[in-house]
């Protein structure tokens, strides 16, 4: 049987189905919503983005950018749509959210070899799948997943972070800029003085929090979307050595380093909206109002979304999965996305770009691809696949996880340089690489 079926058009199952479509190969797209929703999601557009509108840094010095660039080379779909529907956001590729979707449901619903289905899948079906069904699988199919992977489910909570409108921003106290002024000021910025911080952060220590459900309790934040309250309750000052650092954002017209600054990044194509960078929260909304009226220059700022949790699943891959993210129980299943642990909007689509690219190779008699341990989609893939992994967390991008590079002994120092090389090599291996 040629044909493939993907369960949830997110977008690591998009992407497959792209892939496979361009290939010739038949896909049948389950997609739940609007049908059934997962209470992050908003709308019913394919690759929707929840928690963030950002896809993290476009410098190939940088592992996420280094893994943008990779998906380019290996023929990535989304990764070319995120950039035709970019918005300033300095050195990150920020996409505006709504437009995104609507562009990838749109080709998606005109490739004649996917066929976009409103339906939710309860059982793991037969045949070729690929099942990219998303940290928010619901509670049936994950306990199908549950009994084929012979082991219990995995948990960690996700935060989304507040928008606001743009023009309910005080522009007599908020400025435009980028970090050390590099690119276009694209950012928002409210500065603060001490005094002005530590009202806030009395007000964020001391906020009603929403009670997670306690079967979830036992559950771990993932440390990189922590929310913002648990941030601060590691201590006064560790805000302001993270989100809310002031170094290289300086304000023109008072020349003044502040104490700490909060920044947003714009949100959709219009410029209308904005969301709180690292200002993940699991606050009660009236808290979160209080918070963010606290904050100078959003005094008056209306939230048109608060901040929310949620818990995300994830099977324990090492367990699961080969590094070409089929499962090692059952030829012609594979997995993809965040529900393999690969944390990340760019680890999402591109573990559906490799879960695609593998079960058109599955389809058409040719072996599937491992990919070079010195790329970073190479080395991430095998990491989660590493059966030696016994206490399995999700993890992203980073370049701890490809081999190091050797540099002469004053060199060693240079991170600059050995992150050029590091991704030089990357992209090397990539050039002889047959897809």
């Amino acid at each position: 049987m040629n044909s493939v079926t993907i369960i949830g058009a997110g977008l690591a199952g998009s992407e497959a189905a792209l892939q496979l479509a361009k290939r010739g190969i038949k896909v049948k797209l389950y997609e739940m919503r609007p049908n059934k929703t997962t209470g992050a999601h908003v709308g019913s557009d394919c690759a929707e983005f929840v928690c963030s509108n950002s896809l993290g840094s476009s410098d190939i010095t940088n592992a996420s950018g280094l893994l943008k660039k990779e998906m380019e080379l290996l023929g990535g779909e989304l990764i070319k749509i995120a950039i035709e529907n970019a918005v300033p956001a300095g050195n990150a590729l920020a996409i505006a959210r709504e437009d995104f979707s609507q562009a990838v449901t749109k080709r998606i619903e005109e490739e004649p070899n996917i066929e976009l289905i409103r339906e939710e899948i309860v059982e793991i079906p037969e045949g070729n799948v690929i099942i990219a069904s998303g940290p928010l699988t619901r509670d049936v199919l994950a306990e199908k997943i549950k009994e084929f992977t012979k082991s219990e489910h995995l948990h960690f909570f996700d935060a989304i972070a507040p928008i606001v409108e743009v023009d309910s921003i005080n522009f007599e106290k908020a400025f435009w800029a980028s970090r050390y002024n590099k690119g276009e000021a694209s950012y928002i910025n409210c500065p603060m003085n001490k005094e002005e911080y530590e009202k806030f952060y009395n007000i964020l220590i001391n906020a009603p929090r929403i009670e997670q459900h306690e079967i979830d309790k036992k559950s771990k934040f993932f440390e990189s979307c922590l929310p913002v309250e648990v941030l601060a309750s590691r201590g006064v000052d560790t805000l302001r050595f993270g989100p809310m650092k002031p170094v290289g954002l300086v304000d023109d017209r008072t020349g003044v380093e502040n104490y700490a600054v909060v920044q947003l990044r714009q949100d959709n194509s219009a410029k209308t909206l904005f969301n709180l960078v690292g200002f993940q929260t699991n606050l009660k909304w009236g808290a979160q109002k209080e918070l963010l009226q606290s904050i100078p220059g959003l005094e008056n700022c209306n939230i048109v979304r608060y901040g929310v949790m949620h818990r995300n699943t994830f099977i324990n891959s090492p367990a699961v999965l080969n590094p070409t993210l089929e499962a090692r129980e059952r030829q012609g299943l594979f997995f993809a996305g965040q529900l393999t642990g690969t944390e990340g909007y760019t680890e999402s689509i591109a573990t559906g770009m490799l879960a695609g690219i593998n079960m058109a190779k599955r389809i058409l008699g040719k072996e599937p691809v491992v990919l070079p341990e010195v790329t970073i989609l190479g080395a991430l893939t095998r990491y989660i696949s590493d059966p030696e992994h016994t206490q399995f967390q999700p993890i992203n991008s980073n370049w701890a996880l490809v081999p190091p590079v050797e540099l002469p002994k004053k060199e060693r120092k240079n991170k600059k340089l050995k992150n050029e090389l590091l991704a030089k090599r990357a992209l090397e291996s990539l050039e002889s690489f047959v897809i």
